[in-house]
């Protein structure tokens, strides 16, 4: 029985060998079937950076946190690609190169999108097998449609974000010339301690709820953590929806950009929106210290 069994293993062993080597022979043979008669060795385009170019006035600061490109060829979907970013096209010739500027939605990295609001850099370029077409670095700026109901950069003489009636701490500015200050000359500061525990506040109006997306741009800088979320009115309603978390930034300024569409129609009827932020002081510090600039609420104006 036992020279049987070894008899039959031996057997299995060399058709599973048989059987292998023979579907490695109709992978190759497919594969050489498969590119017969098309393009086979790639072009290559690369593209360094994208930064953003604003109207300061009319759409607030230029900084950006433009991670990624989305690419398209002759309006078909490459892929979308880190940036910097090196990679292959099977196509020769003249073909349109459409690059969509990508974020991080809610600064997350696995929630990469094409920034609907930055325009697409469009280019004619030729391709040529086995070599790159260095496009190096490019801008955008804001769409034309795009709406700004909202922009805080501490900027002026008042600001458009108030503490609620629970918030503890307060809202200061940044000194002229203070190494805290994110750019121009003041930045949103607040600090937490243990009298000063907890921080609450919104925006001062109200904006009308609109039929498109809405993103929160912001730049902060955080020893403590954060939530950031909106408060939404109906007539007779109120409801506070926290979105996110930021968490600590261990003294780097960070750009974020928060999708407020899903948590503004969470609700039905309700017609008009706060952004608020609020949190308590971390249980692990004595002090904290939040900084914040640039606030853009960015959506396309709907009648």
């Amino acid at each position: 029985m036992l020279i049987f069994h070894s008899f039959s293993l031996m057997a299995h062993r060399k058709h599973l060998l048989f059987f292998s080597l023979f579907s490695l022979f109709l992978l190759l043979a497919s594969s050489c079937e498969k590119f017969e008669g098309d393009q086979s060795i790639p072009a290559y385009i690369s593209i360094d950076s994208i930064y953003l170019t604003t109207d300061y006035t009319k759409q607030g600061t230029k900084s950006q946190n433009i991670t990624d490109v989305w690419v398209y060829v002759d309006d078909e979907f490459l892929g979308a690609f880190e940036l910097p970013a090196h990679f292959p096209v099977l196509k020769s010739g003249s073909h349109v190169v459409k690059c969509w500027p990508g974020v991080k939605k809610n600064g997350i990295s696995a929630t990469r999108v094409a920034y609907e609001y930055y325009v697409p850099i469009q280019k004619t370029i030729t391709l040529t097998e086995d070599s790159s077409s260095q496009l190096g670095i490019q801008k955008t700026t804001y769409q034309v449609p795009t709406w700004f109901p909202w922009m805080e950069d501490f900027e002026h003489t008042g600001q458009t974000l108030d503490t609620t009636s629970r918030s503890i701490a307060g809202i200061e500015k940044t000194p002229s010339g203070s190494p805290l200050t994110f750019e121009g000359n003041h930045s949103g500061w607040v600090v937490l301690d243990s009298i000063h525990d907890f921080f609450e506040c919104q925006t001062h109006d109200q904006y009308p709820i609109p039929l498109s997306s809405v993103f929160l741009e912001m730049n902060f800088n955080t020893t403590n953590t954060l939530i950031v979320g909106v408060v939404t009115y109906s007539g007779s309603s109120i409801s506070q929806t926290p979105i996110i978390t930021l968490n600590r930034t261990n003294g780097n300024w960070k750009k974020i950009y928060i999708d407020l569409t899903t948590s503004l129609n969470a609700y039905s009827g309700m017609i008009s929106f706060r952004v608020y932020m609020g949190t308590f002081k971390d249980a692990d510090r004595e002090t904290s210290a939040i900084l914040f600039d640039n606030f853009k609420i960015v959506t396309h104006k709907t009648d």
